[in-house]
């Protein structure tokens, strides 16, 4: 019983990692987008 629950506690530590990591991709994606427009915004 002691195994499964260590197990159960391993797994959602690894799905909450991997939920920020995507999240983080997401944020830097949506960074650099916004940089491109302010750039395109400057140039006129």
């Amino acid at each position: 019983m002691k195994t499964l629950f260590t197990t159960l506690i391993a797994l959602v530590a690894l799905v909450g990692v991997s939920a920020c990591n995507t999240i983080e991709g997401a944020g830097k994606d949506i960074e650099a987008g916004g940089d491109k427009i302010e750039k395109a915004a400057a140039k006129n």
